[in-house]
């Protein structure tokens, strides 16, 4: 099987599988009890904690463990608002993934101001709407890190120095950055970050929340004193060790660059241009992430081509995977304004450190073969 959906999850590293299942064996205690099992798992916690702060640039006491990329999302945006009630406008962009585009929108239905400030046709962040929608009222501003479908980067250092100038914190949906740029939360300036452990190969079900030392965040269960209280229940130690061990790995590899990855990238999206005539790539090819190609097929749709590459033994997702199954182009695309005939064919292929130049290669002799065989079948127009 050729997996070039890496931005959907990755597979778990050796390292991370071995620190885990030694978790399981030697680590199984609650780490609020005070007896020697739960102690070592506190101190597993606590290790993972120090690790993945490493990774942000941050310092422990302010990473908060969660379930992942959407209840991070979720505690920083709706904690937010519950710690400031007073503020009832939320800013954020047209292209979030559904963990914030959602939670936004359901705001709006509990008497909430909510502006989803435009892209681009490359993507690209309208900065002057941006600083234009910040107001009075404002209690939060959220903006992804990295697109998930398309891999553009999003300028965050320059978004948190205009929320600063207004005195708005800022929420990062850093879900798709971790591992594949550098993240220095102090250099960033912002208030809360959101990662995911399944996206740098780390197990599904953690995810962690920056949460800096000025933001103002009231916890959304009620229950235990875990997490500093903002996020309370007993945690999933094998999980967050987990997290650890592939924030340490990403760091590593961050460090040693990923150059070999955009490399291939490239390599592929070229290979499929030269030898598809009706493809196109979707997003700015200049500031996106390493590993990620959003190619769109013109007049094709994207379930057909999904299937059909599987069945060749290659993995991708239509844009977004939580989108997979609908037949209307995805939100993101929408914004962007893409082409409807390029956008129901948009097919999104994710590398990762484990991609080959062999993969590639195998890749560059499906794809254009499963696209010859589907726009026969669906004349151009």
């Amino acid at each position: 099987m050729l997996y070039l959906d890496n931005n959907s999850t990755t597979p778990l590293a050796p390292e991370v599988t071995h620190a885990m299942e030694q978790c399981w064996r030697e680590e199984f205690g609650n780490p609020s009890s005070m007896h020697r099992v739960g102690q070592a798992a506190r101190h597993a916690v606590e290790t993972a904690r120090e690790q993945v702060a490493a990774l942000l640039g941050a310092d422990s006491r302010e990473i908060v463990f969660t379930s992942g990329g959407t209840e991070a999302d979720n505690l920083a945006i709706l904690g937010t608002f519950a710690a400031n009630p007073v503020k009832r406008h939320v800013v954020t962009t047209a292209v979030e993934h559904p963990a914030v585009y959602e939670t936004c929108k359901r705001l709006q239905t509990q008497g909430y101001r909510a502006t989803f400030v435009g892209v681009d046709s490359s993507g690209a962040l309208d900065l002057d709407a941006f600083t234009a929608a910040l107001d009075a009222d404002t209690g939060l501003a959220s903006v992804m890190y990295v697109n998930n479908e398309t891999g553009v980067i999003f300028p965050i250092r320059e978004v948190a120095e205009i929320c600063a100038a207004k005195g708005v914190p800022l929420h990062v949906d850093a879900v798709q950055a971790a591992g594949k740029i550098e993240i220095d939360v102090k250099h960033l300036g912002v208030s809360l970050l959101s990662i995911s452990a399944h996206k740098f190969h780390g197990p599904k079900g953690t995810g962690a929340l920056y949460v800096g030392r000025g933001a103002r965040l009231r916890n959304l269960f009620v229950g235990g004193h875990q997490e500093h209280e903002i996020r309370p229940g007993t945690q999933n130690v094998a999980g967050i060790v987990g997290l650890g061990a592939a924030a340490e790995l990403a760091r590593r590899r961050l460090a040693e660059g990923l150059g070999g990855v955009a490399a291939l990238r490239d390599r592929l999206e070229s290979g499929i241009l030269e030898r598809v005539r009706i493809a196109g790539v979707i997003g700015d090819r200049n500031h996106r992430a390493v590993n990620t190609a959003e190619i769109g097929f013109e007049s094709l749709q994207a379930d057909a081509i999904l299937l059909a590459l599987s069945e060749e033994g290659l993995c991708a997702s239509a844009g977004a995977a939580c989108s997979s199954g609908s037949l209307e182009p995805s939100h993101v695309l929408t914004a962007m304004g893409i082409d409807s005939r390029l956008a129901h064919g948009a097919i999104r292929f994710s590398l990762s450190y484990e991609t080959t130049g062999e993969d590639v290669d195998r890749a560059l002799e499906i794809v254009p073969r499963v696209i010859e065989r589907l726009a026969s079948l669906t004349p151009v127009k």
